[in-house]
């Protein structure tokens, strides 16, 4: 098979693992060298589902011992397979680069052989653009679950972001539709790499130059495959975060595969319950909600009409309303319509005068949105569930269509 080919295979079999951008690593340029990363994030290349990426995404082989029902790539499912080596990745990284096509490498792959053996594979890449060619864009690496603890940490050496993929919300799922994977092997591949990362960190403290996966640890987890509700998804998330000290849980939402097994579901989820759950997962890591507060009891999945800290709000009337000129900076979070931009300016121009919604205006707060739960000066509404939802049309999404 030609390179063409292959590339054809294995940058499609691709498209299901979410890629990110190269914010948080920085590189600079070397006089003997190729490339840099800026760290302010790169996203000049689209994908032809119409996602905007700007690395080279594939993966190197779409061959698998495994057999998740959900994936594409699974062993039982009929379809053209592929295989690079690590010579030809390396080579059509570097092309790429140098016609300024993408400006970095994500790189994943089904699992060959064996655990190890892919894993070596997969540093092998990044050790030959990073010793060898002196590559210093971006390279995103999807390690496999189960790796020797050696290979993970050398992978950290050469990657700018590692990630290894949760897979599904619930064991109970993992056991429905990838039985030969477990959550708690994930798990101690994704503390084995947050280990490593702390002691870089301590080392680069005590003066020692170390460096170690500077972009963080992601992962990814299918959603809508199964019947786990969004309050299960979300203590997943939730668990990872506080264990692994992630950077970014991914939510995918299901998509009908080629050759889908008849377990799975024959129509994807509402794209806006991914959209949801991302909004939810800002609200725990930007905005101080704990995940219980954003589900409850009788009604475990999100709001798909309104995005969940409005849905919040209005479950607790009682907060509300809240004062701008003197409530504290995490209570002014809680207000829908307030950004953490916004409130910081709120905090900051409060100090030399009464802020009004005129106020509120110019300095960016969503003043429709947010004046039925707040107090300013000249303001003192009355908070009524409907008045607020038709104070919010933006809130109802085409993605419900």
């Amino acid at each position: 098979m030609d390179l063409a080919a292959k590339l054809h295979i294995l940058s499609d079999s691709a498209k299901y693992d979410a890629s990110c951008a190269s914010s948080g690593a920085r590189r600079a340029g070397v006089a003997d060298g190729l490339g840099h990363s800026d760290g302010n994030g790169i996203c000049h290349s689209y994908t032809p589902d119409g996602r905007c990426v700007s690395l080279l995404k594939i993966l190197l082989t779409n061959f698998c011992i495994y057999d998740c029902l959900y994936c594409v790539n699974r062993v039982s499912n009929d379809r053209p397979r592929a295989r690079f080596s690590v010579e030809e990745v390396v080579n059509l990284t570097l092309d790429f680069y140098r016609r300024n096509y993408i400006e970095g490498l994500f790189l994943s792959s089904g699992v060959i052989q064996s655990v190890d053996y892919t894993m070596e594979q997969l540093v092998a890449v990044a050790r030959t653009l990073r010793v060898e060619h002196r590559f210093n864009g971006y390279i995103h690496l999807k390690t496999m679950p189960g790796a020797s603890d050696a290979l993970l940490e050398q992978a950290g050496a050469f990657a700018d972001r590692l990630s290894v993929n949760i897979e599904l919300p619930t064991e109970q799922d993992m056991r429905a539709l990838a039985s030969e994977k477990r959550h708690e092997t994930i798990e101690r591949s994704m503390a084995v790499v947050t280990t490593a990362a702390q002691a870089a960190g301590d080392a680069t403290h005590t003066g020692r130059v170390e460096r170690f996966a500077p972009a963080g640890q992601s992962t990814q987890m299918v959603i809508g495959a199964t019947s786990s509700s969004d309050a299960e998804i979300l203590a997943t998330a939730a668990r990872v975060y506080d264990r692994h000290k992630l950077r970014r849980v991914y939510y995918s939402a299901f998509s009908p595969i080629p050759g889908a097994h008849a377990v799975l579901p024959a129509r994807p989820p509402a794209l806006v319950r991914e959209h949801r759950l991302y909004q939810a997962d800002w609200l725990m890591r930007y905005y101080g909600f704990d995940r219980s507060e954003l589900t409850t009891p009788d009604a475990p999945n999100l709001d798909l009409a309104i995005d969940p800290k409005l849905a919040w709000a209005l479950r607790h009337p009682e907060v509300f309303p809240l004062d701008v000129n003197t409530a504290s900076r995490s209570q002014l979070l809680r207000v829908p319509g307030f950004g953490r931009t916004a409130v910081n300016r709120i905090v900051a121009a409060r100090r030399h005068q009464r802020l009004t919604l005129r106020d509120l205006s110019r300095l960016k707060a969503r003043v429709r949105l947010a004046s039925p739960f707040v107090v300013a000066a000249g303001h003192r509404p009355r908070l009524d569930a409907r008045t607020v939802r038709l104070a919010a049309p933006e809130q109802l999404s085409l993605l419900t269509a």
